[in-house]
C-alpha cells in the first residue's frame, strides 16, 4: 500500500510513526484527491493556469510529507539515545546522505 511505501524503511519499518498513521494517511488522501483533480483538469481540457496551480499544491503536499516523514526518522533513529555515542562527523554525514537521497 502507499502508506507502507512512503513509511517502509529499507532497515525495517518505523514503527514509532503508527501514532501519527492516520494523520499522514489523511495527508496522502487528500494528495490523491488532488491528482485526481489534474487528471480531471487535462481530460477537460480546463486552462494551463488550473493545471499549473493544481500541480504546485501536489508538489507541495508531497514536499510537505516527504519533510516531515524525513524530520522523524532523523529524531528517532539518527539522534536517538543509542547514537548518541557516535561522533558528530558521522551523525552529520548520515544526515547529509538522507538529504542528498530524499531530497534531489
Amino acid at each position: 500500500m502507499l502508506y507502507d511505501t512512503l513509511l517502509g524503511y529499507q532497515r525495517g519499518k518505523m514503527s514509532h510513526l503508527e501514532k501519527e498513521k492516520q494523520k499522514l494517511v489523511a495527508r496522502i488522501r487528500r494528495i490523491r484527491g488532488q491528482v485526481d483533480s489534474i487528471e480531471r483538469t487535462l481530460t477537460t481540457g480546463d486552462d494551463c493556469a488550473d493545471v499549473l496551480m493544481l500541480l504546485a499544491a501536489v508538489r507541495g503536499g508531497i514536499n510537505s510529507l516527504m519533510a516531515e516523514v524525513l524530520e522523524d526518522h532523523i529524531r528517532h533513529h539518527l539522534l536517538s539515545e543509542k547514537r548518541s555515542s557516535a561522533p558528530q562527523q558521522e551523525l552529520a554525514e548520515d544526515m547529509i546522505e538522507l538529504v542528498r537521497a530524499y531530497l534531489k
